[in-house]
């Protein structure tokens, strides 16, 4: 008798995703989704193949639906999906349909691993691109930035004549995002590299400085563009004016099956321009909307967690903008540099 491919009541997706998040700083979010999955799939009973599929699908579906920012997790679920659908379709001489699932279970962990080294290997071919007396720019607290920009001074520590400076665009709040990019200043300021810091403010001011812009990103979509966080589209815009290249330094895990066609597109709700009276937001109807005394961050995630539903994102910090390809000079992945039109070809790839 076959055995349910119902989701456990015992086994939470979102509540393991979270906690993955938390015990690991450096984990990325496709990782973790993929990580998640892995954790799921081990721990919970399924006989055949189509029960496999659909427990895969299940959780997906449940962690995507209780992420407010599902962008960046998606280009992980979706490749552990395709992943397995490739694999269990194909004739394989391992005995039991248990064994072939152990032995699945394995190999995803195996390229979880993988994926966390390909940061390193990102370092190496984007630190070429930092030369002698070069002032960069970069926002935000990507890793992948990070650790390409402390090799990069590493490297320069080691030949001592390439010496360069970066300007850091951040954000005044206090965030978690702007305590990565806290880490990342430290750590190059330990290798006496200058880091000047500036508000996104004054990006226009300082562009004229700048020999070129690295930043990271979110999702990179399937015509070059990228998803990354707010204010991104500006400097790039800013770049593109000025005449400097602007790079985006991702890990090829984040390509993601995504296609928008402007800021709205996004398939996400984002409350950045919140229309108010003295009466509250107003809807699109024109109809004020009245909320309590509680404090809105709070009660959107409580919401979250009660309703089963996410909710729209409204922290300054966890919004995002869409970067469209001709504003891109190049993608730094683990697999080489590529031009924003090779992205739907890597797609293909994996895909097809």
């Amino acid at each position: 008798m076959a055995r349910s491919s119902g989701t456990p009541s015992d086994f939470n997706i979102v509540q393991t995703y979270r906690r993955l998040l938390a015990e690991d700083e450096e984990l990325t979010m496709p990782v973790a989704a993929i990580e998640a999955l892995i954790e799921g799939l081990a721990n919970t009973p399924a006989s055949t193949v189509s029960e496999t599929l659909d427990l895969v699908q299940k959780l997906t579906a449940q962690l995507k639906q209780r992420i407010p920012n599902s962008i960046s997790l998606s280009a992980g679920t979706d490749l552990f999906q395709q992943y397995l659908i490739s694999n269990l379709q194909r004739p394989s001489d391992r005995g039991d349909f248990d064994q072939i699932r152990t032995h699945l279970v394995q190999n995803g962990k195996l390229f979880v691993e993988r994926a966390k080294a390909a940061r390193e290997t990102i370092a190496g071919f984007g630190r070429h691109f930092i030369r002698d007396g070069d002032v960069v720019l970069t926002n935000g607290g990507s890793r992948v930035v990070g650790s390409l920009l402390r090799s990069a001074a590493e490297s320069s520590n080691n030949r001592g004549s390439i010496r360069f400076k970066v300007i850091y665009v951040i954000s005044p709040n206090k965030t978690a995002e702007e305590d990565e990019s806290t880490a990342n200043i430290a750590a190059l300021r330990e290798r006496d590299i200058p880091v000047a810091t500036i508000p996104s403010t004054a990006v226009a001011y300082c562009i004229d400085q700048v020999t070129q812009c690295f930043v990271g990103a979110e999702g990179v979509v399937e015509n070059g563009g990228i998803v990354s966080r707010m204010g991104t589209y500006q400097i790039g815009m800013l770049a593109k004016a000025a005449g400097r290249p602007f790079y985006v330094v991702s890990e090829s895990h984040k390509f993601v099956r995504l296609y928008p066609i402007n800021q709205h597109d996004l398939g996400i709700e984002q409350d950045v321009v919140d229309f108010k009276t003295s009466k509250g937001s107003v809807k699109d109807d024109g109809a004020a909307d009245v909320r309590g005394g509680d404090d809105e961050g709070v009660a959107d995630v409580e919401g979250t967690e009660r309703s089963g539903t996410k909710g729209a994102i409204s922290a300054p910090h966890e919004a995002v903008d869409y970067t469209p390809p001709h504003l891109i000079s190049g993608i730094i992945t683990e697999s080489g540099v590529l031009l924003p039109s090779a992205v739907s070809e890597e797609l293909i790839k994996i895909w097809f």
